[in-house]
């Protein structure tokens, strides 16, 4: 099945959102997405194409989306793309696949990956506050993605971080 653009699937679509720890530079980039799109040029479920799209934004995430009102992603196929980008981070420099990081735009614009322990450090020390911008990497739908993959923190999750070490 060929890919699709992202903005052209339906708000139902189910999104995985992967965040490189580092930014990756265009080279890195490129290379991600030229992985990513053969992939998802075999990607089936039950043999069955998945009618997919992927987007790499601020040099940092990777959305890949699957239209399941046509197919859905089987778990044997969603392990097969949890591999795929596995396999690649050592050829980026880079961890994608990762758990309990927590991203953020820092004062400098940066967006910075930190643990939810630093993240609360971070604002205790007054380094981040409700205003905040950050990024929810846990959203499963493309409608969840385009209301809320952005938000401040006050707005999100994120805000149950400043009072776990209170």
């Amino acid at each position: 099945m060929p890919i699709v653009e992202i903005a052209e699937l339906p708000d139902s679509a189910r999104v995985w959102v992967y965040g490189a720890d580092r930014e990756l530079g265009k080279e890195g980039g490129e290379k991600l997405l030229a992985a990513t799109d053969e992939f998802l040029k075999g990607w089936k479920a039950h043999g069955v194409p998945l009618t997919s799209g992927r987007e790499w934004t601020d040099d940092r995430f990777l959305t890949i989306a699957v239209d399941q009102e046509r197919e859905g992603a089987s778990g044997c196929s969603i392990d097969g793309l949890f591999r795929a980008l596995k396999a690649l981070e050592p050829e980026l420099g880079a961890k994608l696949v990762t758990s309990g990081l927590v991203y953020f735009r820092a004062r400098d614009g940066a967006i910075r990956a930190v643990t939810r322990d630093e993240f609360t450090e971070l604002a205790t020390a007054g380094e981040i506050d409700g205003k905040t911008e950050v990024f929810d990497l846990s959203v499963i739908t493309l409608g969840e993605l385009r209301a809320r993959f952005r938000s401040r923190a006050a707005d999100s999750w994120h805000s149950s971080l400043f009072s776990a070490h209170a």
